[in-house]
């Protein structure tokens, strides 16, 4: 008899597509449920994605059935007994869950099947959503007895409005992957037999065609721009005009326009 052994590595699986690095959770008989362990192989594959100047983008996406079925049940049983012996702090971690959000490199995450809650906000972490028509979107959180987490109460209604995201925090129902797409929740809806090759074909264009520093500072910009008015905005934007000017990019962003050819954008700086 063979006995399979899940190790640490194996929770998120790693593949490079010339530009783009793939990465999969892979506990599909859990529906690739959340888990600390997950959770460290997640980001420090990021933290290795940062540093590569190869990488230029990033897909995520969902072993079987699931892109992330939320929580770990069993992790969940144990937080919850452990609340009981808190004094109200929160145990701070290594990195803030919403690390994701900090990449300085595109991330798009191909949803392939159940997001739900957890799973949810870490599709929402992520700058562009593909999906299939039957994906199934749910915030979840009201029907297991808890809060608006991980900072859904502040991502969501920015991205599809106060009322549509009440409706979705307050009944937890499910919403799948057309309607997502009618509310803004996803950017494309794809067939599942090419819901991954469309989501790396994206990612791959962002990365033979975008400069890596102009889209870092974008991601950056747009971040930024969630809590001011439109004036400090556009007085950020032209604080950062001269400096873009100058930088090699520039001249290569015209240059390879005016001559027709594929841009040689210098990769980003490692951190």
């Amino acid at each position: 008899m063979t006995v399979s052994i899940r190790t640490a590595q194996s929770t998120v699986l790693s593949e490079r597509r010339g530009p783009v690095l793939v990465l999969t959770l892979n506990r599909p008989d859990r529906l690739n449920a959340w888990t600390d362990e997950l959770e460290a192989r997640y980001f420090g594959l990021l933290d290795e994605a940062e540093a590569d100047p190869g990488v230029r983008a990033i897909v995520l996406t969902g072993a079987g059935r699931g892109f992330c079925a939320g929580a770990d049940m069993d992790d969940l049983r144990q937080a919850g007994a452990t609340a009981e012996s808190m004094d109200g702090s929160v145990p701070k971690r290594e990195r803030p869950r919403w690390f994701p959000l900090t990449l300085r490199k595109p991330l798009i995450a191909a949803v392939n099947g159940a997001a739900a809650g957890l799973g949810l906000v870490e599709a929402l972490y992520c700058d562009i959503r593909l999906s299939t028509p039957d994906a199934k979107f749910t915030t979840a959180f009201a029907r297991r007895g808890l809060i608006a987490e991980y900072g859904i109460a502040w991502l969501l209604p920015r991205l599809i409005g106060q009322s549509r995201a009440m409706d979705l925090l307050l009944s937890g129902r499910v919403v799948r992957g057309t309607e997502a797409h009618e509310m803004g929740l996803v950017n494309k809806v794809v067939e599942a037999d090419r819901l991954l090759d469309a989501a790396v074909d994206y990612a791959t264009e962002l990365a033979t065609w975008s400069s890596p520093v102009s889209m870092s500072i974008m991601k950056r910009q747009v971040i930024e721009a969630l809590d001011t008015d439109f004036v400090t905005a556009a007085d950020a934007a032209d604080a950062l005009m001269p400096e873009a000017f100058r930088r090699p990019d520039a001249t290569e962003g015209v240059a390879s326009y005016l001559e027709g050819r594929t841009p040689a954008f210098r990769p980003l700086d490692p951190k």
